[in-house]
């Protein structure tokens, strides 16, 4: 196909003094550097939805939503071709505010591949392994490569120490098992094109 894959890149946390606006505005820029891709910046900050109350299932509501907020969330997720989650692990886990933005849509995630940006306890493994069982029963392609920030990189950054902008990532190009960002790219664009033409099908 020759239209570009709209890629979403999604920040996960709304917290006061967020870490995840750095490593989201580099994987963004990272996504731009890509031939043949559109690229989005999504925080949810700007999307202050309620958390899930509609009497019906999204699954069952058939893309018709009562909040305005939800309502416009979903043209823009409905838009995308594939989605970077950018995450933060709490307590084993991933935010609320993510699990709710997650649940507030359904049609619009199915059949399109997301890939996991993830920092904090245990490199935010956690938080990725349980986002990869909500992407599944959201009709979604969860890749198997993920970018796990290093503890090193985190603490440093939110201390104050070490390098800024999109230095402190530089690492994650450069690791024993090569280039991780590169790979993480080429999994995710392989399902993004891969599934956009069999949605295109009807298949």
């Amino acid at each position: 196909m020759n239209t570009p894959i709209k890629i979403k890149i999604i920040l996960g946390s709304t917290r006061q003094s967020r870490f995840s606006e750095k490593p989201a505005q580099w994987i963004f820029e990272e996504a731009k550097k890509l031939e043949g891709v559109d690229v989005e910046l999504l925080d949810l900050r700007d999307y202050p939805m309620p958390f899930f109350d509609d009497s019906m299932s999204p699954s069952m509501a058939k893309g018709q939503y009562s909040n305005e907020v939800v309502k416009k969330w979903a043209a823009i997720i409905n838009d995308g071709d594939a989605f970077i989650i950018v995450t933060p692990e709490y307590n084993h886990g991933y935010s609320a505010v993510l699990k709710n933005a997650l649940d507030v849509l359904y049609p619009e995630w199915n059949r399109k591949p997301v890939g996991f940006v993830s920092y904090g306890s245990a490199l935010g493994a956690r938080a990725v392994e349980q986002l990869r069982q909500v992407a599944v029963e959201l009709q979604m392609a969860p890749i198997r490569n993920a970018i796990h920030i290093p503890v090193d990189i985190f603490f440093a950054a939110m201390m104050g120490k070490g390098p800024t902008g999109p230095e402190m990532f530089k690492p994650l190009h450069e690791g024993m098992m090569g280039d991780r960002v590169q790979i993480f790219f080429d999994d995710l664009l392989w399902w993004a094109r891969a599934l956009k033409v069999a949605r295109a099908q009807g298949i």
